[in-house]
């Protein structure tokens, strides 16, 4: 078995590995997105594998290859919060210290459900590449095995078990859709599938905000790119790793990006369609397939769902502007008479235009609205854009002059 190089060897050698560990995650027949996107769709559930990613896949990998001195020293990592879980159960098995270093401002349900799994946590940085900068430096001081969360040869052997799972569930597969940040779950797929099956096309999806592979991919070298300016934390990654680059370029056939605009509706379509939850890095290659950024027609497509740890405050922010671009969820404010009876004036010509009321913020006090009269903030749940539209029309017959703000 060639220590420089992946071969299936090392990837069947994961497999037998992971038995009992990593979950064996579903392959699910979409109808909803098999009907938008015109092709047969199907999903590969890793939000629903252990620790709530496919991370756990390659880091397990890595931590059952070391050997006993190496255990002795104990492991470290830097990671956004996926990488860092599945380092930290890996470690937890194994019986051995475990540090991850994650930005500060990672995700507090990632920091904590890492630090459930015994590892130490260190917060360094605002994104993971000054996270990975603080992690090389303690293991310089420490001297533990650090465990890269993708450029990593056992890493990726690790993360291309799913490709096993795929081509044995559905073996007629056509197309692959695959996230990407630092590259450790494409390149991994992309060989395998191109080892096994050549005809499957393989395309990688990383957010517009983040696009290291991405430019690497386009301009055939390695890219290194200024921010990482995306809410899907768990692919915004500034400079993508050698060794997947290179499995990249051999072995990948397209390379699309999609905004976080397109990503927040995919993750709001897959919530409400379907009842799925994925983070935004999980979403992008569904959001790559619905937004028309591939070719793809007719064709049996399968979509890899990453990871499923989304912070629920920004699953809350993602609905609340979903329901909002859709028409479904309005705010609107006005001036009426400050005396009994016009607030429930003005709330009877909303319910007869039949949108319902979820909040009512009333203010009389502020110094731009004239005395005996007062601002009403309404907050309101519609049916679509048409309605708001018809609500609007009511209350301006009833003489009200309403105005949308967010």
């Amino acid at each position: 078995m060639a220590a420089d190089r992946l071969t299936m060897e090392k990837i069947y050698l994961a497999r037998d590995r992971l038995v009992g560990i990593a979950r064996r995650t579903p392959l699910d027949y979409s109808t909803t997105f098999s009907k938008v996107t015109g092709n047969s769709v199907y999903l590969k559930l890793e939000n629903m594998q252990k620790t709530g990613s496919f991370k756990i896949r390659g880091a397990y990998n890595k931590v059952m290859s070391l050997g006993g001195e190496d255990r002795d020293l104990g492991v470290i990592a830097a990671s956004a919060g996926n990488h860092a879980q599945g380092v930290a159960y890996a470690a937890a098995m194994a019986g051995i210290r475990c540090t991850v270093v994650m930005p500060a401002g990672a995700p507090i349900s990632k920091v904590m459900a890492t630090q459930g799994y015994g590892a130490e946590v260190v917060l360094a940085g605002g994104g993971y590449d000054e996270a990975y900068q603080m992690a090389r430096k303690l293991q310089s001081k420490s001297g533990a095995v650090f465990v890269h969360g993708f450029n990593d040869l056992d890493v990726v052997a690790g993360q291309a078990t799913i490709a096993l799972e795929l081509l044995e569930e559905l073996p007629d597969v056509e197309a692959v859709l695959v996230p990407v940040g630092g590259g450790g779950l494409l390149a991994g797929i992309a060989f395998a599938l191109k080892e096994i099956k050549p005809s499957v096309r393989v395309i990688g999806v990383q957010a517009e905000g983040a696009p290291s592979m991405y430019c690497s991919y386009i301009e055939g070298g390695l890219r290194k790119v200024r921010g990482a300016g995306t809410f899907a934390d768990g692919i915004a990654v500034r400079e993508p790793g050698d060794i997947t680059f290179a499995l990249i370029k051999q072995c990948v056939d397209e390379f699309v990006i999609v905004d976080d605009e397109e990503i927040a509706s995919a993750i709001l379509m897959l919530l409400e369609r379907s009842k799925i939850v994925v983070e935004g890095a999980g979403a992008v290659g569904l959001a790559a397939l619905i937004h028309n950024k591939t070719t793809l027609e007719n064709v049996k497509t399968a979509v890899v769902l990453s990871g499923g740890n989304i912070d629920v405050n920004t699953l809350s922010i993602i609905i609340e502007r979903g329901l909002a671009k859709t028409g479904r969820y309005v705010r609107l404010r006005t001036i009426v008479t400050d005396r009994p009876g016009s607030l429930l004036k003005l709330l009877s010509v909303v319910a007869e235009a039949g949108a319902n009321v979820i909040s009512v913020t009333h203010d009389r006090i502020k110094q731009e609205i004239p005395l005996k009269q007062a601002e009403v903030e309404l907050t309101l749940e519609t049916r679509n854009k048409e309605h708001i539209e018809q609500v609007i029309a009511c209350l301006t017959t009833a003489g009200y002059v309403p105005e949308i703000f967010s």
